[in-house]
């Protein structure tokens, strides 16, 4: 059986860096032998997570729906943006929305026994790997398996072709190597 992988960019910009990497990702996936299901955040906005907003209507639809596209697959791509040297507000908000128990439900459900991959691409040299950085430590605390392999892609503005491939090969088999790590670990475990 496939690997069942969500993939998805922490952000919403349409023309965001992090919605081409994880493009990208999404194919190499593919190529690796994963069945991916690639989501944008932008299709499911949320409001602001708030508990008394919750208490008085429950998880929002958009909510439920991010966390049925997760408890239906194993393994999860991330490419976060990284906003003022951390995550962005939509990737921090979907993670929190997602970590409300539906009724019956197993507290965080659509984490517990998760492999997640990471990457980040930032116009900087860093590519985001602050944001990547925290991104690993709030998913390790909710109970996901978040796997050493990652990649930040700095001084992203640069590396894509027009197609939205990567110009240089080495980044692209660096992308790659990240996924296959994914795919791999999540066949195992499936």
């Amino acid at each position: 059986m496939a690997a069942k992988i969500l993939a998805f960019a922490g952000t919403t910009r349409t023309d965001a860096l992090n919605k081409k990497l994880i493009r990208v990702a999404a194919a190499a996936a593919r190529e690796a032998g994963a069945d991916v299901t690639l989501i944008d955040l932008r299709d499911l906005p949320m409001p602001l997570y708030d508990g008394d907003l919750e208490a008085k209507d429950g998880i929002p639809p958009n909510a439920m729906k991010l966390k049925e596209l997760m408890l239906a697959h194993r393994g999860l791509l991330i490419s976060t943006g990284e906003y003022n040297s951390s995550i962005t507000g939509v990737l921090k908000n979907a993670i929190d929305w997602a970590s409300r128990s539906s009724p019956g439900e197993a507290e965080l459900a659509c984490y517990k026994d998760k492999v997640v991959a990471l990457l980040s691409a930032s116009p900087g040299m860093l590519g985001g790997m602050r944001a990547m950085m925290a991104v690993r430590s709030i998913l390790g605390n909710i109970g996901a398996l978040v796997i050493p392999e990652q990649l930040a892609l700095g001084r992203a503005h640069e590396a894509f072709e027009a197609d939205g491939s990567l110009k240089d090969p080495k980044r692209a088999a660096a992308v790659s190597k990240v996924v296959t790590a994914l795919v791999r670990i999540v066949a195992k475990l499936s």
